[in-house]
């Protein structure tokens, strides 16, 4: 299914939707049920009443209801408003001051809206069109909030930044007193993957102000641009205005999935950083536990490199030996 045919569909189960819960649908259903159950006996001409009739016409009746309500434009708009609405629910945020941020970010795409319903002709082509620009901007802004709720929601990371410096320490000090140094070796690897987690645990700190910032700060910028659109439409020659208006929304919008791929960065190398601290730690305590064992397992390693080694040179002489006698 192409996006234009589902977008359709969409549109048109909204509207169904719409025309279902409308106050006329319930008058319609009321009056239908008592004419079935009250009123028997109708007299017309030439017919025999049947009390199933008064179901047919109720159900011509929300027919012409509903085919009324998805011929009427201002009864598309309210529908796919309330849609959209629903997509993006605030019930869903968590951070009390991002779902605020979305809150009044609403408000104002219902305020464009507005001003879309009371223009005419191409004016409120244009002035639609650029509401369906900030809808894609209030999405990006969600999606925002949602990464933020994430991070803020995440118990390992919460652990881990009150965990991961003092174990830092820990592994500093079992450097300063191993006296193996195989086994220091590999605490060195365990504390540089320590420090580049604590780096990854605070850059995600870091982002996650960068976000609400950012969040903030586009607020401002769609209150630009709902000033913007309320002077756009006193005015006749407001194509080119309409024009760069579009192109800073889609600036705003590459801001915002910016700072998303960002985040989306860090959690993943954060991650992985993670497995890699987790599969050290393992080696290390498994060493704790059989150092004799792993002291024989790497000496044999060692001898069998050393008697590899010895044979490639005897292999090496021989092909020398060879060479000269031929």
């Amino acid at each position: 299914m192409s996006n234009t045919d589902g977008a359709r569909q969409k549109i048109i189960g909204a509207l169904l939707a719409n025309a279902m819960l409308r106050w006329e649908t319930l008058v319609t259903l009321m009056v239908t049920v008592i004419l079935f159950l009250f009123v028997r006996d109708v007299n017309l001409p030439m017919l025999e009443w049947q009390p199933w009739f008064w179901l047919v016409l109720g159900g011509l009746a929300e027919t012409v209801l509903v085919a009324s309500t998805l011929s009427d434009p201002e009864a598309t708009e309210q529908a796919l408003a309330e849609d959209f609405e629903r997509e993006y629910d605030l019930r869903n945020i968590r951070n009390r001051i991002s779902r605020e941020r979305l809150r009044d970010a609403f408000e104002y795409r219902r305020n464009m809206m507005k001003l879309a319903d009371r223009s005419q002709g191409s004016m409120r082509t244009r002035l639609r069109t650029l509401v369906g620009d900030v809808s894609d901007w209030i999405s990006y802004m969600y999606n925002l909030a949602e990464r933020i709720d994430l991070f803020e929601s995440n118990e390992i990371i919460l652990r881990d930044r009150q965990q991961v410096p003092r174990k830092i320490a820990e592994v500093k000090q079992q450097i300063k007193t191993e006296k193996d140094a195989r086994t220091r070796h590999d605490r060195e690897q365990q504390l540089k993957l320590l420090q580049q987690q604590h780096v990854s645990l605070e850059a995600s700190a870091s982002i996650i102000k960068r976000a609400k910032i950012q969040l903030e700060s586009t607020l401002s910028a769609l209150g630009t641009a709902y000033a913007q659109m309320s002077l756009l439409g006193h005015k006749d020659s407001g194509s080119a205005r309409g024009q760069r208006l579009s192109i800073e929304i889609k600036d705003e919008i590459d801001k915002l999935q910016d700072t998303i791929d960002a985040m989306d960065e860090v959690h993943l190398h954060g991650r992985t950083l993670s497995d890699e601290l987790r599969e050290a730690i393992e080696q290390s305590d498994e060493a704790d536990s059989h150092p004799d064992e792993v002291s024989r397992g790497r000496l044999s390693v060692d001898g069998q490199d050393d008697n590899e080694t010895t044979a490639a040179a005897l292999d090496e002489d021989e092909a020398q030996l060879r060479s000269r006698q031929a």
